[in-house]
Order: C-alpha cells, then sequence, then structure tokens
C-alpha cells in the first residue's frame, strides 16, 4: 500500500480549478470552493479559478490558457462529465490531451462505487497530460469533488508518496518536445 516517506520534502504545486457550468457562480460554486479548499489545506497553490459554460470551445479555450502558463502545473475541472446533452467536458478535454490517463477514470469509478453503487457508471471522469500540465476532470458534486481528491489527487499530487507519484514525473512531462526541438 501506499505510504509517505518523510525523507522527501513536500513541494507544492500550483492548481487551476475550473468549474464547467451554465448556472454556477463564484458565489454558489460549492464544488469549486469544495477543490480550492482542499488544495490549499494540503499546502498546494490555487493558481487561478474560473468559471466557464459548458461549451467544447470555451472549456479547450481555458485549457489551452492554463496549459501554456508555465506557472500553472495541474488543473482539475469540477463538472460536465456526465452523460446528458450538455455534459461535454470529457470531448473538451480529449481536443488538448497529448497522453490520456485512463487509470484516472477507472480509479475513481472504482472508489465511487463503494459510495454511490452503480450510479458510479454515469460519471466519465477523465485524465490526461498536455504540454506538461496534468488535467483532471471530475463530476460536479461536492461529494465527487472531495472523492477525487482525497481518494486519489491529494496521494498523487505529494512528492513524498510512495512508491510513485505524478510530482515526481513533472520534469519528464516535456521531454519529447525537447527532443523534437
Amino acid at each position: 500500500m501506499s505510504r509517505i516517506d518523510d525523507d522527501r520534502p513536500f513541494l507544492p504545486v500550483s492548481i487551476a480549478v475550473l468549474t464547467v457550468s451554465d448556472t454556477r457562480s463564484l458565489a454558489n460554486d460549492k464544488s469549486g470552493d469544495t477543490l480550492v479548499g482542499r488544495i490549499e489545506a494540503a499546502g498546494h497553490r490555487v493558481a487561478d479559478r474560473d468559471i466557464v459554460h459548458d461549451e467544447v470551445e470555451e472549456i479547450v479555450t481555458r485549457l489551452k490558457t492554463w496549459i501554456s502558463d508555465p506557472t500553472v502545473d495541474v488543473v482539475i475541472s469540477t463538472g460536465g462529465t456526465g452523460v446528458t446533452g450538455r455534459d461535454i467536458t470529457p470531448e473538451a478535454f480529449a481536443k488538448v490531451y497529448e497522453k490520456d490517463i485512463p487509470g484516472f477514470g477507472e480509479l475513481f469509478r472504482m472508489l465511487s462505487f463503494q459510495k454511490v453503487g452503480t450510479s458510479t457508471i454515469q460519471s466519465r471522469a477523465t485524465a490526461g497530460v498536455a504540454g506538461g500540465t496534468y488535467l483532471f476532470a471530475v463530476p460536479g458534486s461536492p461529494g465527487a469533488c472531495r472523492d477525487a481528491w482525497d481518494d486519489i489527487l491529494v496521494h498523487q499530487l505529494d512528492y513524498r508518496h510512495r512508491p510513485c507519484n505524478f510530482v515526481e514525473l513533472m520534469p519528464r512531462l516535456t521531454e519529447h518536445q525537447k527532443k523534437a526541438g
């Protein structure tokens, strides 16, 4: 099982939070608030926060802006991962991925099954990498945000987490671009 290696230093990462919703504002964005609170409590930095409508181009534009920002290491979005007609976050994320991380969605649904049963099948949580930035899309409920953060992301975004974690891979995420250039 995983553990924290106290011989390694904690390395805070810079995380942008995106809420995908046609109806939420900063005043009533409980899911975004949940992520921000957990990110800060873990010792990481919230680099930016935004709310965009359930429109592919709005999501893609915001993602590309953060991907090109060297101060953003990770983007976590909430909302738009279901199966209704307006739920298009996974499609938008797929447009910018260089590599997908299928295990994230699989693990999220496995853990979620323990809490919401077969309803977890409605989630299309997804993750990938683009331009050296990790991208995670989770469902739009505060509970789903807690589950994704507490059960997966808090560990994988902690350099001390063993046997491995996403942070230690950050310096290598763009090595393919360096070879091409």
